[in-house]
């Protein structure tokens, strides 16, 4: 049976960061004094700024990240008219039956549109100085993230959200200049990007690499980004020059990558799918080779045509699903992907 979790609550109206400060350090204090063997957790700060109607829709996100919690969260919720700033902070633990216990703690403050140009001022009292902060601002508020620039390490993203994603690409690389960008588009990627990979691992396969002539991938129509992602990725890689997509339409794009040897027909199309991310990516050579990469239950379906034969095979548990991708984002923080920048710098190249 799982341990009953435990937590000390805190809250006050009309408050001050200072307030919320102190009430944190008196929390964490009184609780050591009552058990010694609770310590609080010290790994990484992240800092949330939303809207205030959807503030539950949020929480219950990060409730569902898994192990990966940060170790204090800061939800800053932005309510309209608002004037004054109320705050809400929770120490939650499990008493360790032996050895010792880990302390999270959670800090929500609702705050007005007033508050965003000076909201540095709200959460640098609050975050633990010696940690890294990870800034997640889902329901856009660019003033409020320049405002904490300075504060912090890395930005998760989405950039999904974003219906014009020539201008996700060029926010992202924008953001990048001086923090660590963690996408959520970029991760949907992640069990393609394996998978393709892999495919094209063994020595045999690898002169195929150099005689790709063509990729297209399906995506979900607001997963443009996603689908970008995956061709600069390619194209970072693979040593091909982006040039921008010949033709868009509401199914999709067109457009080429220069290679040494020729050119690759670079192909996103649309596709009917609830969850977001991509729906199948099939690449082809000149050699008559082919591999298709479809979702499917349970995994990916692969198939490859080679010499007029068809192979199909199930990949189980290729893909962490949608519940997974928050949590893995906030793991990502303390880890550093190189293949990110020069993937979005080719992604910026089929969009100029």
């Amino acid at each position: 049976m799982a341990t009953a979790v435990t937590e000390d609550v805190w809250s006050e109206e009309n408050t001050n960061p200072g307030a919320i400060d102190d009430a944190l350090r008196r929390m964490l204090h009184e609780r050591h004094v009552a058990n010694g063997a609770l310590v609080p957790a010290r790994v990484l700060n992240l800092v949330v700024i939303v809207d205030r109607e959807w503030k539950g829709e949020i929480s219950n996100r990060l409730a569902h990240v898994g192990r990966y919690h940060a170790s204090r969260t800061i939800l800053c919720a932005v309510e309209e008219g608002r004037t004054t700033i109320d705050a809400w902070a929770a120490m939650s633990y499990e008493e360790p039956a032996d050895g010792l216990g880990v302390m999270l703690e959670q800090v929500e403050i609702d705050i007005g549109p007033e508050h965003l140009p000076r909201l540095e001022t709200i959460v640098d009292p609050v975050i633990v100085s010696e940690l890294p902060t990870m800034l997640w601002s889902p329901h856009g508020h660019d003033e409020a993230v320049e405002t904490l620039r300075g504060l912090t390490d890395v930005i998760l993203l989405d950039s999904d959200d974003v219906l014009d994603w020539s201008a996700a690409v060029q926010r992202s690389l924008e953001l990048l200049r001086t923090a660590y960008v963690v996408d959520l588009a970029w991760l949907r990627t992640t069990p393609w990007r394996e998978r393709l990979a892999a495919s094209f691992d063994p020595p045999a396969r690898r002169a195929a690499l150099g005689r790709i002539n063509g990729i297209t991938i399906r995506h979900r129509p607001t997963s443009t980004s996603s689908a970008l992602l995956l061709a600069g990725w390619l194209s970072s890689r693979l040593g091909w020059q982006p040039t921008p997509f010949s033709s868009r339409s509401r199914s999709g794009a067109r457009g080429v990558a220069l290679r040494e040897t020729g050119e690759v027909a670079v192909s996103l199309e649309h596709a009917d799918q609830t969850v977001p991310g991509l729906a199948g990516v099939t690449v082809s050579c000149n050699s008559g080779y082919s591999l298709s990469l479809d979702r499917g239950r349970g995994g990916l379906s692969a198939s490859e045509r080679w010499d007029g034969t068809e192979r199909r095979w199930q990949v189980l548990g290729a893909s962490r699903g949608e519940g997974g991708i928050l949590g893995e984002g906030v793991r990502q923080a303390l880890l550093r992907d190189p293949t990110y920048g020069p993937a979005l710098e080719a992604a910026r190249g089929f969009c100029s």
